[in-house]
């Protein structure tokens, strides 16, 4: 079987009898033990079952923080070991309807914190074009599962970057829908008012088929839009003549690595010829985006974390009395990135400080989300690099925890703002390791962002090439 067959592809090769789904679990299964052994991009592999092959289903990776009923889900974090999920989240139901099945369970930092996925409990996840350098995060996993064709598609989650960070590291199509697009239900949270969850796809096709499938509003979360489905395949044409792209330049600074502002280069070069008009514009209270998410995130992560203490979920470490037990369990089952976020959080939520920080952050988002209010009234997208850099070493930025929040410094906005995002692969560093750049537009355009993503992939093939496992 041919490995870069879209979904589409896949779907009608089993309608027409050409294969079967046995035989295409068969064959990623294959390439997943032959190759995550190298990545440990997957944490959980599932055999293939009678219920999959009745209903000709077709394998994806799901997040370890996305419920699918009757599998452990761990957020790679040694508290939740052991936790079995009684429920399918809503988009693993809406999935399994249209016959997708998990073949797998995705390796990610430890309750989505990180931009690296080294914190997670099972190890760190590698990245398939050079197994020293680190996959990104904290959808690290699920990035490198597609990357290396582990299976067609996955699942991650967008807290800030979380998606498109390590899509961007890994050449793969990373996809944050609105805010409220997708059902959070079955989710387990970080920051309940940034979190999405999105599909990680090599291509554009399969983006917005999968899109079709999981959006929509969900009685089971009270934050979904109540707004009427789409049909976002329509979208598959590459007229972007008279399209305006938004260049802000507080994205393009004189420090930007230079391999990645010359990939970016050429795509501003295609759209422009495909008939895109390129507009310069500003987005004025980026600088202030990084701290302000930092206060909003690790509060909501504060808080979202408080119900994990030993007596429901997962780890419990007993002791001769409550107080004890919940010190030890915590302490034994968060790790040292849990830890912080949670102290960050708890300290910006305290009495004395709550206006001092959290307030103010709260002040600092609006102003951030007005900017892309007053932007999208001149311009129809945004075209931003993803990340500053390309996959940096596993180990580089473990030890600094500034430098590592600075790498989501492109990706949080959209998060803040609430708006949609996608990254796509653009071309490759000296060291050929994948480049990424991102389109941001107004809410509810994952159309657009779909069309001019799509323009560009058909006319490239950066979206084809395999990686060849280099490295250590």
């Amino acid at each position: 079987m041919e490995v870069n067959l879209n979904i589409l592809e896949i779907k009608e090769k089993i309608a027409k009898k050409e294969i079967s789904s046995r035989e295409i679990f068969s064959f990623y299964s294959k390439r997943i033990e032959k190759f995550n052994p190298k990545l440990n991009a997957l944490i959980k592999v599932f055999s293939f079952s009678g219920e999959e092959k009745s209903l000709e289903a077709v394998p994806m990776a799901v997040k370890d923080n996305i419920c699918v009923k009757g599998k452990e889900i761990t957020c790679a974090s040694k508290i939740l070991k052991g936790h079995i999920s009684a429920y399918d989240a809503t988009v693993i139901k809406r999935l399994k309807e249209r016959g997708f099945f998990p073949l797998g369970v995705a390796n990610m930092d430890e309750f989505a914190f990180g931009s690296s996925c080294e914190t997670s409990c099972y190890g760190p996840a590698k990245n398939p074009w050079d197994t020293s350098k680190v996959p990104g995060g904290s959808s690290g996993g699920s990035a490198a599962a597609v990357a290396a064709r582990l299976v067609p598609f996955a699942l991650g989650s967008d807290t800030g970057g979380s998606i498109r960070q390590p899509a961007s590291f890994c050449g793969v199509v990373g996809f944050k829908p609105t805010y409220g697009r997708v059902s959070r239900f079955g989710l387990i949270a970080f920051g309940s008012s940034l979190d999405q969850i999105g599909p990680i796809t090599t291509n554009f096709v399969d983006a917005a088929y999968l899109l079709n499938i999981i959006c929509g509003f969900d009685e089971n979360d009270s934050t979904t839009a109540k707004k009427e489905a789409e049909d976002f395949t329509k979208y598959l044409n590459d007229d972007i003549k008279g399209l305006k792209v938004g260049i802000p330049q507080e994205y393009y600074p004189e420090q930007l690595n230079p391999q990645v502002k010359a990939a970016l280069e050429e795509v501003k070069a295609f759209l422009e010829k495909k008939g895109a008009k390129l507009i310069n514009i500003k987005l004025a209270h980026t600088q202030y985006a990084v701290p302000t998410y930092y206060i909003v995130a690790t509060a909501e992560a504060s808080s979202n974390l408080q119900r994990f203490d030993g007596i429901k979920y997962g780890l419990r470490i007993e002791e001769k009395d409550l107080t004890s037990l919940y010190k030890k369990t915590r302490r034994e089952g968060f790790g040292q990135e849990a830890k912080r976020r949670i102290f960050l959080g708890t300290y910006s939520l305290s009495s004395g400080y709550y206006d001092a920080y959290y307030l103010r952050a709260l002040k600092v988002r609006r102003l951030i989300k007005n900017d892309f209010d007053t932007a999208f009234k001149e311009v129809d997208v945004i075209l931003t690099p993803t990340s500053p850099t390309p996959a940096f070493n596993i180990g580089e930025k473990i030890d600094d925890p500034l430098s590592m929040y600075l790498s989501d410094i492109f990706t949080i906005s959209a998060n803040l703002a609430g708006v949609p995002a996608v990254s796509f692969p653009c071309g490759f560093s000296k060291g050929n390791l994948p480049i990424g750049a991102q389109l941001i537009g107004p809410h509810f355009s994952e159309g657009v962002l779909i069309r001019t993503g799509f323009a560009y992939q058909r006319n490239t093939t950066w979206h084809n090439i395999i990686p060849e496992f280099k490295g250590s």
